[in-house]
């Protein structure tokens, strides 16, 4: 008998949650998902926000990740929808089915998200193959289909988001779609990008793709690269930009991209 047959045999390392939460700053949470990130973030009052919601069918891993920095599912007071992609309004109406919560999102949306109108049409056809590519292979996966929902509050350039931490400014950045927004805290230096901007498949930060109109996001990528003090980029494609971002907006090159 060899000296193994005396040892249980090694037990294999367990998986890493795709989508356990990350805190990336004080009282913001990252939840990474293949497609569409989220994020979670403390309010004043001890509840909690979500920015985005990825594709259908992430509710209950988003509720795990909310359980998992001690928030039952009331305690999701708000969820903020950068734009009305299906990757990051995809489940928003079950989680409001399952919280309560009020759903925020730029007023220009709100008629898509609502379902109320119908998506206009892309800037170029590699954009539009793109998106083509997402859906089919969204479809393949057998993501469930899409459940709008009605927007409570409607936001609009130079709102503010009074019961965060720290006041949440809102930015209307029209191009990806008409009513994109993004969220800036800037004493925390934090900036939750929507798809104005993401990490390319080798690093850089790029303009998002599937746009709506091409000049206006790349103008939009632009106001934002020139906000003072912006250190940290919660971006829903790509890892997050955790520090020196400034760096990485100053050098990307947007009229470049998706041509």
């Amino acid at each position: 008998m060899d000296a193994s047959s005396d040892t249980a045999p090694a037990t294999p390392a367990a998986a890493p949650d795709p989508t356990a939460p990350e805190q990336i700053a004080p009282g913001i949470w990252y939840v990474p998902f293949p497609v569409g990130h989220v994020y979670l973030v403390r309010l004043a009052d001890g509840g909690f926000a979500a920015v985005d919601t990825s594709v259908p069918g992430s509710a209950p891993a988003i509720l795990d990740a909310l359980a998992a920095i001690g928030g039952s599912p009331d305690a999701l007071r708000q969820i903020v929808i950068t734009h009305f992609h299906i990757d990051h309004m995809g489940s928003a109406a079950d989680l409001v089915d399952a919280t309560g919560a009020r759903v925020l999102a730029g007023a220009a949306d709100a008629p898509y998200i609502s379902g109320t109108a119908p998506e206009p049409p892309l800037t170029t056809p590699k954009e539009q193959a793109l998106h083509e590519q997402v859906l089919a292979g969204l479809a393949e996966a057998g993501t469930p289909p899409l459940r709008h929902v009605r927007v409570d509050t409607g936001l609009h350039d130079g709102d503010t988001l009074d019961d965060w931490p720290e006041p949440a400014h809102v930015l209307h950045v029209p191009g990806h779609t008409p009513g994109s927004i993004v969220l800036h805290l800037p004493a925390a230096g934090v900036l939750f990008t929507g798809d104005t901007m993401g990490l390319g498949p080798s690093g850089p930060l790029v303009l998002g793709p599937i746009n709506v109109d091409r000049e206006a996001a790349i103008a939009s990528f632009r106001r934002l690269a020139a906000l003072p003090g912006v250190d940290t980029l919660c971006v829903a494609h790509g890892e997050p930009i955790r520090t020196g971002a400034a760096r990485a907006l100053q050098e990307a090159t947007p009229e470049t991209d998706w041509l």
